[in-house]
């Protein structure tokens, strides 16, 4: 990310440093992590200490400071859920990304995460995989939700060729 990208974010926000986390969720959805020369930047044009901007940034579950996969895979461990067998459907997915919880894929493709609940505990147990829920989950249906989002990739790799 350049600095003109960084300085166009923190200007939509008038350069306030109240709006210091809006300006963290802009840089994290564009990039997918916060990178340390973003934050030094944007200590520099907020006027602000760096250690108060990593301080936010690793108060916040849902800001990164390391890269984080295009996609991100969140399995419910919710009481619902474990009941039904989510331990195996995490176990099948680090099978198939070989990646546990919290980390992302060599490619970036994707980032694994166990989350306490979904809310949707009828269908438990129940992945969601970038906002989109796939209920009744079960570790034979594991690598075919995968796919489609392994082909997504495929097809944007075979369009920016063409």
């Amino acid at each position: 990310m350049t600095h003109s990208e960084i300085d166009a974010i923190i200007e939509r926000y008038e350069n306030k440093p109240s709006s210091i986390l809006a300006i963290l969720q802009d840089i994290q959805t564009k990039e997918k992590y916060l990178p340390k020369e973003a934050l030094e930047r944007i200590g520099e044009k907020l006027g602000m200490p760096v250690n108060k901007i990593y301080r936010i940034a690793t108060f916040y579950r849902a800001l990164s400071l390391t890269p984080r996969g295009r996609h991100e895979v969140c399995v419910c461990m919710g009481t619902a859920c474990h009941v039904r067998g989510a331990q195996r459907i995490v176990d099948q997915i680090k099978l198939e990304l070989g990646i546990r919880p919290g980390e992302t894929t060599k490619d970036r493709n994707f980032t694994l995460e166990t989350v306490n609940c979904l809310g949707v505990c009828a269908a438990g147990p129940v992945v969601a995989i970038d906002g989109q829920y796939f209920g009744k989950m079960s570790p034979a249906k594991v690598d075919g939700t995968l796919k489609k989002f392994r082909s997504d990739k495929k097809k944007e790799g075979a369009n920016d060729k063409a």
